[in-house]
């Protein structure tokens, strides 16, 4: 196995952002293609790290920036500030992370037809966001994302495959919401999934989430269950 690694420059209203790409360049081309969309942080080592381990399962990995290139948050603070402007403006956030998909559909090693996204926290609720806008795309994973409608995408219908994994006692995104995205869902007409993992928290996945007073906790069951769930939700979603 050759595990590739490249940051690619692309643009979205003037602003240029950086991706981080990876793919098995041992495999044969085109590939099956998975955007990572980050946390509120920006594009860390985090979700370049999810992108080497999907390489090496045989899918090109796109983690797509959503601030700017080199823009990273240092602390919460920092990270809520990035984050705001897309959560008061989701026809911004919807157009910034449609503008990382098609540059990943133009990507000589990428099958422009098998596509499939995913995101944590923040990212979380971008993905859900690319399937609100009705984009042509296999699915999309949010791994303890936020459930917020948007507001503009009211009556669309979802063609992607959903699948959520999210924590029951997740304090950013409580039951009631979560019973929220499952009617909103079916609304759409989504094939969708909802897998609930009980006394867990928000940033599951993240190995150095401790701030149980944030809601943030590490957990590491529910990261391999939930890893395990992804990765047999692409090999359906992107046959």
């Amino acid at each position: 196995m050759a595990v590739t690694t490249r940051t690619i420059d692309y643009c979205h209203n003037d602003v240029q952002l950086e991706g981080f790409f990876a793919y098995d360049d041992r495999r044969t081309q085109p590939l099956p293609a998975v955007l990572i969309s980050h946390a509120w942080a920006g594009r860390d080592e985090f979700v370049c790290n999810k992108a080497r381990k999907l390489a090496e399962l045989g899918y090109a990995a796109f983690a797509l920036d959503m601030y700017g290139k080199g823009v990273v948050g240092r602390d919460p603070e920092e990270n809520a500030r990035l984050m705001t402007p897309f959560m008061n403006d989701r026809r911004l956030l919807q157009e910034r992370i449609a503008a990382a998909l098609e540059t990943v559909r133009g990507l000589p090693q990428v099958d422009p037809k098998r596509i499939a996204a995913m995101g944590f926290c923040f990212g979380g609720l971008c993905v859900l966001d690319l399937a609100r806008t009705e984009a042509d795309i296999r699915g999309v994973v949010s791994f303890h994302g936020l459930f917020v409608p948007p507001g503009n995408t009211r009556g669309n219908k979802i063609k992607a495959k959903v699948l959520v994994l999210h924590g029951y006692d997740d304090p950013m995104a409580p039951p009631d919401q979560v019973q929220s995205l499952a009617k909103e869902l079916t609304d759409a007409e989504a094939d969708w999934q909802i897998h609930l993992y009980g006394n867990t928290l928000h940033a599951f996945t993240n190995p150095v989430a401790n701030d149980r007073s944030f809601g943030t906790v590490y957990d590491e069951t529910a990261d391999r269950r939930s890893w395990d769930t992804l990765r047999n939700f692409l090999a359906e979603v992107l046959n």
